[in-house]
């Protein structure tokens, strides 16, 4: 068997010096799939996006991207190297324009970007509708397209979200999950840690169950959604 496009493998560790919240934790997505991290509070679901991003301490553990080792590579070199990470929180600037945000997110390009913003306009049309006006005067969810779009830029080969939906309206959570199963449906990857597991699990190809920072169940969205113990644990029956 050909090894994921993306794998945190056996990952264990911390922020700093504090204690380990991670315990042999193995995340992994492959090419085309959406592969989603859920648990309870605290689990240490978006700890382990952020290990697989570089932005704490594996002690041991790696994370290979396309075959190749990047443990002990920065969070700047791994978005050289073709991941897109999209934060929770600040995840905008929020003075600037919708295109200037977009703008930013080219940083690392030398080529002409123009059909890639053309592509983020078709994808997210009510961006297109106000690139003009300041990312800032946004409601939450389009503010989410807003970064969204701007970790796209980069032409990433793999897309990483952390809580995309969180704090924003069911009917938008819903459009957003339907973005994001068309840029899946592009062929890129979609990492994603959601607090709305229900949901999630529905658009999952892979699933991941976190209880106190180590793999409690894996398997696709509908697995988990059919499974007693993870619906009576973790989706309230």
């Amino acid at each position: 068997m050909s090894e994921p496009f993306l794998i945190g493998d056996a990952m264990t560790g911390g922020y700093g010096k504090g204690p380990d919240i991670l315990h042999g934790c193995t995340v992994s997505v492959d090419k085309g799939e959406i592969a989603v991290i859920v648990g309870p509070n605290g689990a240490g679901k978006s700890t382990a996006m952020k290990a697989v991003f570089g932005m704490l301490n594996v002690h041991s553990g790696s994370v290979r991207l396309d075959g190749e080792d990047i443990t002990k590579l920065s969070p700047q070199e791994r978005v050289v190297k073709g991941m897109g990470f999209v934060p929770q929180t600040s995840n905008i600037f929020t003075s600037m324009t919708v295109e200037e945000n977009l703008e930013m997110g080219a940083f690392i390009r030398t080529d002409d970007f123009g059909d890639t913003m053309t592509q983020i306009y078709d994808l997210f049309p009510i961006l297109k509708e106000k690139r003009n006006q300041a990312a800032g005067e946004l409601s939450g969810g389009q503010r989410q397209q807003v970064a969204v779009g701007r970790a796209l830029m980069t032409q990433p080969k793999v897309l990483m979200l952390d809580e995309p939906t969180a704090g924003v309206s069911p009917i938008v959570m819903d459009e957003l999950f339907d973005r994001i199963i068309e840029v899946a449906r592009t062929g890129i990857p979609i990492l994603m840690v959601e607090q709305n597991a229900r949901q999630a699990l529905e658009i999952a190809d892979k699933a991941y169950v976190l209880v106190q920072g180590r793999n409690a169940h894996t398997g696709t969205g509908k697995e988990l959604l059919a499974d007693e113990e993870v619906r009576r644990s973790f989706l309230g029956g």
